[in-house]
């Protein structure tokens, strides 16, 4: 399961930042690792840092399953960890409803 990271220029510490993602993404997607090729993730300040608004971070996670079209979820919340934490959360119950309704699961 490969992943990469995208950042925008609005988004400080990437690396720590990156390393934390992605341990968060293997723990919480480990169960379906045989089943996905490749995840996406892209994080945003969408108001950037002179701007504060409730819910300005924002990820977008794009899973690509073997043989299918990728899935993306989006999640915007008041901090980047939340945005990842709930994005993940999404794309758990999004694989476990696509792999079962495929009979792949």
């Amino acid at each position: 399961m490969q992943i990469q990271i995208n950042t925008d220029k609005n988004i400080s510490g990437q690396d720590t930042l990156a390393q934390s993602v992605e341990d968060v993404l293997r723990s919480d997607l480990s169960r379906f690792s045989d089943q996905i090729t490749r995840i996406e993730v892209h994080l945003s300040d969408e108001n950037s840092s002179a701007k504060s608004g409730m819910t300005d971070k924002r990820c977008l996670l794009e899973v690509r399953l073997a043989g299918e079209r990728p899935i993306a979820i989006s999640e915007h919340a008041e901090t980047i960890g939340e945005a990842v934490t709930g994005a993940t959360q999404q794309m758990v119950n999004l694989l476990e409803t696509e792999l079962v309704k495929r009979g792949k699961w």
